[in-house]
């Protein structure tokens, strides 16, 4: 299901891979390690829980740990909305030293938002990817988890290192 792509294949910007930084304000890009079933169960783990039955939300604050599959989504704080129905998550808001991994690659961010059925994580303030030895960084990184693909935005840098897979 996992399959360990060439590091950070860009589509759009139509790089010749070169040593030393490539500015952009977005880049289009390949995550193979980050696409994920999102059919899987969503646990979480936190220090306190609170529930809003009134709204159809709940609070995980402290050390949250969130977990489908092989992703893992670690926050000071997730707000877990619940569909209509009161009975499944529909989204995911995390605030607080966003962090986001999956096998080799790993994202952190300021905030993330991840709509369950869509499979989309957007991740926002200060974003940094990394992927072995490289890394993207900008303001603002889109990751569709069913296709493996994300554009990052926002005054992007990138580093490459010739030869590294």
């Amino acid at each position: 299901m996992f399959s360990r792509p060439p590091t950070f294949r860009i589509l759009t910007l139509g790089l010749a891979l070169a040593a030393g930084p490539v500015l952009a304000q977005q880049a289009s890009i390949a995550f193979g390690e980050l696409t994920q079933d999102t059919t899987l169960p969503v646990e979480v783990a936190a220090e306190t829980f609170s529930v809003n039955n009134a709204d159809g939300t709940a609070v995980f604050s402290g050390d949250v740990l969130v977990t489908q599959g092989e992703m893992t989504l670690a926050a000071a704080e997730v707000l877990v909305e619940y569909n209509p129905e009161g009975n499944a998550i529909s989204r995911l808001l995390a605030s607080g030293g966003v962090k986001i991994t999956s096998l080799g690659d790993a994202a952190a961010a300021a905030e993330a938002v991840y709509t369950i059925d869509s499979g989309v994580i957007v991740l926002t303030g200060d974003v940094l990817l990394t992927q072995g030895p490289s890394a993207m960084s900008g303001q603002k990184l889109t990751i569709n988890l069913k296709d493996g693909t994300g554009v990052m935005e926002g005054r992007v840098t990138t580093t490459f290192v010739p030869g590294a897979d």
